[in-house]
């Protein structure tokens, strides 16, 4: 399931397939085993009413989900920008060579930062974390060895600050792997399946049908995508642009 919403243009295919074959079941084998009679219509209504409701209160539930998980990647992506700049500044702090040292390592450190919200490819990914933590090693053995040679309060600032640029990167990564449950995901499909297969059931007309084997399946796999664009950071339309992280290093002295 993480997988298949990781990529919301083909889950919006499968679901849309599902959703479909549900108000098709719906609306010629159930109907045509068992038709729905006037005298079981209102009883009908009710159960078809409640599970729309239903339906629509996990759709905004999971919604929610994914766009405060999405608020909290921004969140993360300022604060990185943040925890950087101000470790460029206290790199001054630093004996004259760890201080260059700390500034060149911390610029391309920016850069694999901003590469990694922008790939989208495994294998450069996979790149991008090996090199992120070889630069946070020279990092800290930079800011160490500064702060050895000057043992005082002053220096102890850079090595805290570069404990807090570390940190940010830690807390970006699991912000990245916090998405939907399994759960919620289950029980929105397995609702949104009930309920097209009901909306199918209950439609009175052949034209009823026609409209409604579209319409609703359309809508519901439409509001299901966009909750798996959101929550998808890296394959999604609606993705965390480092605009922060951008706006710094254009900002920053160059070496």
């Amino acid at each position: 399931m993480e997988q298949l919403v990781s990529h919301p243009l083909f889950f919006f295919v499968v679901t849309m397939v599902f959703m479909s074959l549900a108000a098709w079941i719906g609306a010629t084998v159930l109907r045509g085993k068992k038709p729905l009679d006037d005298a079981s219509r209102d009883d009908f209504s009710v159960v078809q009413s409640a599970t729309l409701t239903l339906l629509a209160l996990v759709i905004g539930f999971s919604l929610s989900m994914a766009v405060g998980r999405y608020d909290q990647r921004k969140n993360y992506e300022e604060e990185e920008a943040n925890a950087i700049g101000t470790e460029f500044l206290r790199a001054d702090l630093l004996p004259a060579s760890e201080a260059a040292a700390t500034r060149a390592l911390l610029l391309k450190y920016l850069d694999q930062r901003i590469q990694n919200y922008r790939t989208r490819d495994p294998q450069q990914l996979a790149q991008i974390d090996a090199t992120t933590t070889q630069l946070e090693a020279d990092m800290w053995t930079a800011v160490r060895t500064g702060a050895a040679a000057q043992p005082n309060p002053v220096t102890a600032l850079a090595v805290a600050g570069m404990n807090d640029v570390i940190n940010t990167q830690g807390y970006t990564q699991a912000a990245w792997w916090n998405r939907v449950p399994f759960a919620a995901w289950a029980l929105l499909v397995s609702i949104g399946l009930f309920s097209n297969l009901l909306v199918g059931y209950g439609s009175r007309t052949e034209t009823a049908r026609a409209r409604f084997l579209l319409v609703m399946p359309l809508v519901v796999s439409l509001s299901i995508t966009l909750i798996a664009d959101i929550d998808s950071p890296r394959n999604g339309i609606i993705r965390v642009v480092p605009q922060n992280l951008i706006s710094l290093v254009q900002s920053l002295p160059k070496p």
